[in-house]
């Protein structure tokens, strides 16, 4: 049994619970978390025994746990991390791994070398569709691939505890908080690094009659952002978060020399459009990725939160390999920040300006 603490039991550690509770040889044994409301509802999920403990070195220091889900407040990541670490706890930390570059450094320079598991939440990853698109790009099915879109329209941020995900400082920036997935998801599917970012995002409909302590919220509700990369493929990322009537909340474009491959979510389809030539009839191919109804239940993810959680309990066990680590965690948080500071400044971002 992999004994499991979760420190932050807001939201998305709820839905880790119920993933958790689905996962052979997992069990729940601690929470931490400052607000009563959030651990009663964490207790009342996991339906057993479960410690809480007041903070997270008390929980690193207790012996209970062999595994720790890190589901706090993104600027709170860096903090939360060090005791864990230090008592060599196996850690699957949620997105983002930090809100600045400076963090995610420390955070990926102190896991080099680190004799457990520590893997980086990036769930889009193990989404069943996705991921069969993923192989299927990588076994040629497009041919050499040279473009790929990534489209998520979707509802605007919910609302969490203390409203922190409100304002740029806590979130490192919607292109963080929202889009690092997309950007790991074209390192993925490209399997190149990015050399530049330019994004044009703004402020436009969500939140506007929102203030707190006087102060509007100033994440961005909408974007494009293109990046290119090293390889010489182009990358897209059309985001809207006031698009909620949307049919699929992602759709995913790879198109190659041979063919373009769409993934629809949560349609769940791959949709294959071979190259025919001018006016000759179109031969596009339909299937259906299958998802476990369970999973499907278990999380707003369409099963990924599941399939990501097997994954990690392969990899504690030695029959599996870390899939996100700390440095695909890093990176993805440098291209979200590279966006970020290309929509303020209107301008194209380097990668190289920040170090990477």
């Amino acid at each position: 049994m992999i004994r499991w603490g979760v420190v932050g039991t807001g939201m998305m550690a709820i839905e880790h619970i119920a993933n958790l509770m689905l996962t052979p040889g997992s069990v729940i044994t601690a929470l931490v978390d400052p607000e009563p409301a959030s651990i009663a509802r964490a207790r009342a999920a996991v339906r057993g025994d479960v410690r809480v403990f007041e903070s997270p070195a008390a929980l690193a220091s207790s012996g209970t746990v062999d595994a720790v889900l890190v589901a706090s407040p993104n600027f709170t990541h860096h903090d939360v991390l060090q005791p864990l670490l230090d008592a060599r706890l196996n850690i699957l930390c949620e997105k983002p791994l930090a809100t600045t570059l400076a963090d995610a450094r420390d955070i990926a320079a102190r896991v080099a070398g680190y004799d457990k598991v520590f893997w980086t939440g990036m769930e889009y990853r193990f989404m069943p569709p996705a991921a069969a698109f993923i192989t299927q790009v990588h076994g040629g099915k497009v041919g050499q691939i040279k473009m790929l879109s990534i489209r998520e329209h979707r509802f605007p941020f919910l609302v969490k505890v203390g409203d922190w995900n409100r304002f740029n400082a806590n979130t490192g920036g919607t292109m963080v908080e929202k889009c690092c997935h997309f950007f790991d998801l074209m390192r993925v599917i490209v399997d190149s690094e990015p050399v530049r970012v330019f994004c044009s995002g703004g402020v436009d409909v969500n939140h506007a009659d929102e203030r707190y302590g006087g102060r509007a919220p100033d994440i961005i509700d909408n974007s494009f952002t293109t990046v290119d990369f090293a390889n010489g493929v182009r990358a897209l990322l059309d985001l809207s978060m006031f698009a909620d009537g949307a049919e699929n909340q992602e759709e995913i474009v790879a198109v190659g020399d041979k063919a373009r491959l769409d993934v629809l979510i949560p349609a769940g389809d791959l949709v294959f459009h071979p190259r025919v030539g001018f006016r000759n009839p179109k031969q596009v191919e339909r299937t259906h990725v299958a998802v476990d109804p369970a999973a499907l239940a278990a999380g707003q993810h369409h099963g990924a939160t599941f399939y990501q959680h097997a994954a990690f309990a392969a990899a504690v066990r030695g029959d599996g390999p870390v899939v996100v680590t700390a440095d695909d965690g890093l990176r993805a948080v440098a291209m979200g920040l590279a966006a970020e500071t290309s929509a303020r400044e209107q301008r194209v971002v380097a990668m190289s300006e920040l170090g990477l």
